[in-house]
């Protein structure tokens, strides 16, 4: 006979669980650049929908089906064995466990934001949700599991979802290699900043609100004065380690920074969160405490060795904070548990069990999709072409088109406030151009604007090819126009859209020392490529310049 308390408990959790998606979704979208906004939710989605299924199928069996010398669950197709306990039917667990399989393959999506290809990212969801995730799962919660016979506690996944998640993350972080422009040449990290904190904080407060369910849920009852305490115990827990995680890492970042940093905070509270889902039951609310503080202030340090160190671009910090703050989660676990912590106890076993269990599970997961990630890069492809990851995820991989606000069009007039001297067309072989006046290759002692409107994957090129004339400061601005380039042919719900703007980059620069040819030949040669598209440069005369602050005007306004 069921518990219908116990059952309808596993459901509350069930359903807080899955909220949790849509936390990691909000985190992830704000922590990357709004031209990939679709793709994050695409990838969000979809692994869960591809986990859920490959999990039901065979990951569930493999994971708790009857273990095999404690490695792994014997094969069990579609699940169709008897998986009751006394408490709650079998469906209610699968899909419980469903929702863990689910945060650990999502954890992967956010490290390897902004140039995976979509197709290549259902593969490795589904690779962690059918083997990675339930071997390993199997060695700490299956009740003839290795890891759990040697005594290993991991209450609501610290290592079973979240190093796992975390290490799959760096993986493939570091084979698909960083975003373009990420690092400079001499190897130094370059911010790519996300395009909405507000999102990002959203997604915080999603997390933390299902994290009751994921770490209390664990507890499988909610019958009788104990379970009922164990639950209190456990939700006190998790907000207080939450709560200071996130705290310790705004103090740690302000002093480092000299600003209060949003996405360092929000980081703290995820590590705060992932620190103690380990040892939630088992340690009291100073341990609590105690985690979360030093969680809160590894992840920060962890960030940065990651991204300026290791060299691996993690757009939202998931191995830092998934897999970094698990690994000293299960730890700390064996330093601050009231039933077998060395604090508590004097032993230090326990705490070398919590040791070898999380490095046992870091190689595990490190070894095994090192050689998923490194097969998929050989056969399909890991990584979209320069022009798609430039261009967005949204329009390349899933047919979005970025939908530009504030940009209107007077088609009664032309603006024109100064005359236009010269036009050229770049889309043309340069072979065929006609030279530049011969006055143009001298300075003439007038004042000059050239305007190009160009494709953002030059600008970095360009930028570096006017600094070696001596033009080191101009104007840059997205825009987005439409002209002899016809955007690719999209759809909306099937519908074609009427029409497509095309991201740009305005640069705008007023010389007066550098000879005009001098620029115009620099910029030609270093963003032509032959095709259309290329953009134009529009030259005008300049009447005057005034620096505001000095009141200077003309050549010295310039300089």
């Amino acid at each position: 006979m069921y518990s219908a308390i116990d059952t309808l408990w596993m459901m509350v959790a069930i359903v807080l669980i899955f909220m949790m998606q849509a936390g990691f979704t909000m985190l992830e979208t704000g922590f990357t650049r709004r031209k990939n906004a679709g793709n994050i939710a695409m990838k969000n989605l979809m692994d869960f929908v591809v986990g859920a299924l490959v999990f039901w199928i065979v990951g569930f069996s493999l994971m708790h089906n009857d273990a095999v010398h404690g490695i792994i669950g014997k094969l069990d197709i579609f699940s169709r064995g008897d998986y009751s306990r006394v408490d709650y039917p079998g469906n209610a667990y699968l899909v419980f466990q469903i929702m863990f399989c689910a945060t650990s393959s999502t954890i992967v999506s956010g490290a390897m934001a902004e140039r995976t290809k979509f197709s290549a990212y259902l593969v490795v969801a589904a690779v962690i949700s059918a083997i990675v995730y339930p071997i390993s799962g199997c060695w700490i919660w299956n009740e003839g599991g290795w890891l759990r016979e040697l005594g290993f506690h991991d209450f609501a996944g610290s290592t079973a979802v979240h190093v796992v998640g975390g290490t799959a993350a760096l993986v493939g972080a570091k084979i698909l290699g960083p975003r373009i422009g990420k690092y400079t040449k001499d190897g130094k990290s370059r911010a790519i900043p996300g395009h909405s904190i507000s999102f990002g904080t959203l997604g915080i407060f999603l997390l933390w609100f299902g994290w009751y369910g994921f770490n209390a849920g664990s507890t499988l009852s909610l019958t009788g004065d104990e379970a009922i305490q164990t639950v209190s115990n456990i939700v006190l827990n998790v907000t207080i380690s939450a709560a200071a995680a996130c705290f310790v890492a705004l103090m740690v970042s302000w002093r480092r920074y000299g600003k209060a940093d949003p996405t360092m905070t929000i980081n703290g509270a995820l590590s705060g969160l992932v620190a103690i889902t380990a040892g939630c039951n088992e340690v009291s609310a100073f341990g609590a405490l105690c985690i979360g503080c030093i969680a809160g202030f590894v992840v920060v340090f962890a960030v940065e060795f990651v991204d300026q160190k290791l060299k691996i671009d993690d757009p939202v910090g998931a191995a830092s904070a998934h897999g970094v703050s698990g690994m000293l989660g299960t730890v700390l676990t064996g330093v601050f548990s009231l039933r077998a912590g060395f604090l508590h106890t004097g032993r230090f076993q326990f705490f070398g069990v919590q040791i070898l269990g999380t490095l046992v599970v870091f190689l595990w997961v490190l070894v095994s999709m090192t050689i998923v990630y490194m097969i998929i890069k050989k056969t399909m492809g890991l990584r979209v072409s320069e022009e798609d990851e430039i261009k967005g995820l949204d329009e390349s991989q899933h047919g979005l088109v970025q939908i530009h606000t504030g940009v209107t069009a007077d088609y009664g007039t032309i603006p024109s406030p100064a005359k236009l001297i010269d036009q050229i067309d770049l889309d043309s072989d340069l072979d065929d151009q006609e030279p530049l006046p011969e006055e143009y290759m001298k300075a003439d002692g007038r004042m000059h604007k050239v305007v190009v409107i160009m494709n953002s994957n030059r600008l970095e090129a360009l930028m570096r090819a006017l600094d070696r004339i001596d033009i080191t400061g101009m104007t840059v601005t997205n825009v987005s126009g439409c002209g002899m380039q016809k955007g690719n042919r999209e759809y909306y719900r099937g519908t074609e859209l009427e029409s497509h703007l095309l991201p740009k980059v305005k640069v705008e620069i007023v010389i007066f020392t550098v000879p005009l040819g001098l620029l115009i030949n620099t910029i030609k040669k270093t963003i032509h490529t032959g095709h259309i598209g290329d953009g134009k440069i529009f030259v005008y005369d300049v009447a005057q310049v005034i620096k505001v602050r000095t009141g200077e005007e003309g050549r010295e306004a310039l300089e």
